[in-house]
């Protein structure tokens, strides 16, 4: 079995539903959900890696690549003390990491990239407003500014688009994110599915 973290990566642009399937997705045993959106939301804002995460994202900009891989890993590593994620058993989903190719060269020697399940819409009105209801229901402030959402999208296309180049081709998926929660989930698990037995079939064969 590989030391890095076996993982299924949830890529796509901002308001695509993410982390909406990621969660449905920890639902199911075998599989464990890393939100870097939701790790950075339960940082503590007066802590000085708080500090420098509020600073970025409160314009819409990216957190330096290394202090988002550092915060990311510390989070995943607390979790497997606690016993929460098992590597050696689930599969990690991964959703909003990597931002850049950067971070994914740093991620590079933590995670095994199995699957990129690539979540695609060619409605991008639907995704600004996508995230304007998100930010009124999940009391999210940054999102309810038109600025900072448009900003969201132009650094999506900049720096985080281009991740796509950096992973192998038969690695990445699309899926058609537009439909019901239930169909989008259904397309994912056509794709992820083998990946998570064959998985299963590494562990039983390390073990044996």
């Amino acid at each position: 079995m590989s030391d890095r973290y076996q993982t299924v990566l949830l890529f796509g642009p901002p308001g695509v539903g993410k982390g909406t399937q990621g969660k449905i997705l920890a639902q199911i045993p075998g599989f464990f959900h890393s939100s870097t959106g939701e790790i950075f939301r339960n940082l503590d804002v007066t802590t000085e890696l708080g500090k420098i995460f509020y600073q970025y994202s409160s314009r819409g900009e990216l957190v330096p690549d290394d202090i988002t891989v550092r915060i990311w890993h510390q989070n995943v590593y607390a979790n497997t003390i606690l016993g929460l994620f098992k590597p050696t058993q689930d599969l990690l989903v991964l959703d909003g990491l990597p931002r850049s190719v950067k971070q994914a060269r740093l991620l590079y020697r933590y995670v095994d990239v199995l699957k990129i399940i690539h979540l695609v819409s060619r409605n991008k009105v639907e995704l600004f407003e996508r995230m304007k209801k998100r930010a009124l229901k999940e009391n999210r402030a940054d999102d309810a500014k038109d600025e900072v959402i448009k900003r969201r999208f132009e650094v999506y296309e900049s720096q985080t688009y281009p991740v796509l180049e950096y992973y192998p081709k038969n690695a990445v998926v699309e899926v058609d994110a537009m439909g019901s929660p239930a169909a989008v989930l259904a397309q994912i698990l056509n794709n992820v599915v083998h990946v998570q037995n064959e998985h299963f079939q590494r562990v039983d064969t390390s073990i044996s």
